[in-house]
């Protein structure tokens, strides 16, 4: 496959796509590059690296480099625990209490947790080629949110003063928007916006109301396809997110069968995912080899992980998703 394969992909022109807008990096993985986390979160060339072997290695058509949810946030000014081969970085202590709080720096894309990144991202640009796609990765103001001012205070905000949540999504919209156009600057073909908003997290009526229109903007403000990614069951809000105007959903195998996901999107919306993580952590190369099979002919449009892979998971778990698309 090749970079132009995936662009067909997203605009559902047909083909097998093997990919992912999430991490791929698993312990096996940074075991065999000797390149490990933290460093590969913190250092481009070690990021690039990482991320290219998704092609070279487990046979991928996309390669991601951003493996964690902290860049924005670090970039921000949060205190990030960077985390090691078997942990994910997390982002500390909320760092506002008020929309008057919300300060995003003039220097944000010259900060570490942007800029290497931008780099990594020109890296495997200018390695790659024609040979296959970058895709970038940024987070929505909704997510953003969760780790400025705290999960559980925005959560209530929710409830208590709407016109408060819209302001904080609209002071920080220019993060997301600025580092996915920086993104495509620096080489990227496309940008997974990934968003915390599960139904426990989310209900419905707080999708329509407050996420939906953000979506649809972000649609039409990055120059780019996007690909939204939203954990757990999303079978209440596919609907929605298919008049986002937004190019392709990476849904979790929780939303249900691909079947009936891929009936739930309608015609338009490209699909990503397929793989559960459990099966990839605990299950055999011939169940996700089946499981890959599965989704293509249901119509899913890029098969992989439905999520960041576990730290744990087996490589030759990895590997099994191409092999069950091409047999």
């Amino acid at each position: 496959m090749s970079r132009s394969s995936v662009l067909k992909a997203l605009r559902r022109e047909g083909g097998l796509v093997v990919g992912t807008g999430t991490s791929i990096v698993c312990k096996d993985l940074m075991a065999k590059l000797d390149t490990w986390f933290p460093q590969a979160h913190m250092e481009p060339e070690a990021m690039a690296r990482l991320a290219i072997a998704g092609y070279t290695e487990l046979g991928m058509d996309i390669v991601m480099p951003l493996f964690s949810v902290c860049h924005e946030a670090s970039a921000m000014g949060c205190n990030v625990h960077w985390g090691g081969p078997e942990q994910m970085p997390e982002s500390g202590r909320p760092i506002f209490s008020s929309i008057e709080d919300i300060h995003v720096p003039a220097d944000l894309l010259d900060r570490p947790g942007c800029k290497v990144p931008l780099k990594a991202i020109g890296l495997l640009r200018s390695r790659l080629g024609e040979d296959t796609a970058v895709c970038g990765k940024v987070f929505g103001p909704w997510t953003q949110a969760y780790h400025y001012f705290g999960v559980e205070n925005f959560l209530m905000l929710t409830m208590d003063d709407a016109s408060a949540v819209e302001q904080i999504m609209e002071a920080l919209m220019p993060v997301t928007i600025s580092f996915a156009r920086a993104q495509i600057d620096a080489g990227a073909d496309c940008i997974l916006l990934g968003d915390h908003a599960t139904r426990d997290l989310c209900s419905p009526a707080s999708y329509e109301r407050f996420l939906k229109p953000v979506h649809a903007r972000l649609a039409k403000e990055i120059n780019a396809p996007v690909i939204l990614h939203i954990c757990g069951d999303t079978s209440d809000r596919i609907g929605m997110i298919s008049q986002t105007g937004l190019d392709s959903f990476h849904y979790d195998t929780k939303t249900g069968s691909p079947q009936k996901v891929r009936s739930l999107a309608g015609p338009g919306l490209a699909l990503m995912g397929g793989v559960s993580n459990y099966t990839l952590l605990r299950g055999s190369p011939q169940e996700i080899s089946a499981m890959a099979r599965q989704a293509v002919l249901a119509g899913i449009d890029i098969v992989g992980p439905e999520c960041a892979v576990p730290l744990l998971t087996p490589i030759e778990n990895l590997k099994a998703i191409r092999e069950g698309v091409a047999s």
